[in-house]
């Protein structure tokens, strides 16, 4: 089993796409399985900085095959214009660049109904406003335009009078928008490929599959309503690319030393004072889609927990740990308190979880810069305790310990 998934495991930013670009240089196939442009990738390599929405990472490699799966849903407009960057920064993409026909399409009436709805919310969610849930909506409606189907102007014309219909819009000149999509499609024909078959037939290749958001997020078992609207687990690997569960040989669990979050939603371990002013301003936590500064807080070693049970996560990639050098305290959240009871469950409602309160461990802090450091052995003792301490908590190995933005800034245990 020639595959690795690489999953963030909490509320997203998990810095998922410096993992993938680090184990990519060992695998031949990089395939995003679900998420539209509302995603927000940084890779930092030397003095140049590349951010991607719906490319996958590895296209930084240029043997690599990037692949965006039927998970994904594409706002092709966007993606012609992100190709394009990458480009101009002399990425090549002649080749190796492939998109599932069934992949769904942001049209213009989803970023209407998103940005529409957003406002009109009482509990507000955080969406980009790109349109990506009304997407993944009208495809469980069975009234959503794919991306096979943007080279047939018969078809297409009939399946965007039915998406009006579902809709009820009434006037909309749907020959105007079939060419408009017709002509953003033509560049990207040489892409489709049917990737289930791809990858079954790909045996001697190895295939690392690339998540966007996080677990936190997943529209079943995140902190539901503030989720996204596709399924950020292991689960969806399957479900948006075609490739086989049983098939999926590893699954690399990628969680920062501290929390994150963007947009609404109850966060337990959210430090709302000057330590988490300082978290922020020295993790540089503003949001690479949207720009918004994040939220920040500490480790919470339950939600964690719950997210290394749902994927199955087999090992850990621990990032951002150079952050903490320097703060006065370090806590990990390692069970809640709700309604006087301890508990060491994931809350499914949104209003208990507004409600715990997190019990903390306390643990020793270090003043050492550690963004140069290559061996683990290295590392100040407290950092090393930090790390071994949510090993221990979570009972899976930390394999990967990210010290910066860099490559070359990855220690591996």
């Amino acid at each position: 089993m020639n595959s690795t998934a690489v999953l963030g495991c909490m509320w997203g930013d998990e810095a998922k796409a410096k993992i993938v670009d680090v184990l990519a240089l060992d695998a031949d196939m990089i395939v995003r399985f679900q998420g539209g442009n509302n995603a927000g990738h940084t890779i930092k390599l030397g003095d140049k900085k590349y951010v991607f929405h719906l490319v996958p990472s590895g296209i930084l490699y240029p043997e690599k095959e990037c692949i965006l799966g039927s998970g994904v849903v594409i706002d092709i407009a966007g993606l012609n214009g992100e190709i394009e960057k990458l480009k101009a920064q002399g990425v090549s993409f002649e080749g190796r660049f492939y998109i599932d026909p069934r992949a769904q399409i942001v049209l213009p009436i989803h970023k209407e109904l998103d940005a529409g709805k957003e406002d009109t919310r009482k509990d507000k969610i955080g969406t980009t406003k790109r349109g990506i849930g009304p997407c993944y909506s009208d495809a469980v409606a069975r009234a959503g335009i794919r991306f096979g189907d943007l080279f047939d102007k018969e078809y297409l014309t009939s399946r965007l009078e039915n998406n009006f219909l579902y809709h009820d819009v009434k006037d909309a000149d749907v020959e105007a928008l079939a060419e408009l999509l017709m002509k953003e499609a033509a560049p990207l024909r040489a892409c489709l490929k049917q990737i289930p078959y791809y990858l079954s037939e790909s045996t001697d290749k190895k295939i690392l599959f690339e998540g966007a958001q996080g677990s936190l997020l997943d529209v079943n078992f995140g902190s539901y309503p503030f989720v996204t609207s596709s399924h950020t687990i292991s689960g969806g690997i399957s479900v948006g690319t075609g490739y086989a569960q049983n098939k999926i040989g590893k699954i690399v669990g990628v969680y920062k030393s501290y929390f994150t979050r963007v947009g609404g939603g109850p966060f337990p371990t959210e430090l709302e004072n000057e330590i988490g002013e300082q978290i922020r301003k020295q993790g540089n936590e503003f949001g690479s889609t949207t720009g918004r500064p994040r939220r920040c807080g500490w480790f919470d070693a339950v939600a964690a927990k719950f997210t290394v049970m749902i994927n199955g996560v087999n090992e850990i990639a621990l990032t951002l740990v150079d952050v903490l050098s320097e703060l006065p305290e370090l806590k990990i959240c390692t069970s809640y308190l709700l309604d006087g009871k301890e508990t060491k469950e994931f809350p499914h409602n949104p209003n208990d979880l507004g409600k715990v309160e997190p019990q903390y461990i306390e643990v020793p802090t270090w003043k050492e810069d550690i963004t140069q450091i290559k061996d683990y052995a290295k590392l100040p003792e407290n950092a090393r305790n930090y790390v071994e301490k949510i090993e221990e908590i979570l009972g899976v190995r930390v394999s990967i310990v990210s010290v910066g933005p860099e490559r070359t800034q990855t220690i591996f245990r």
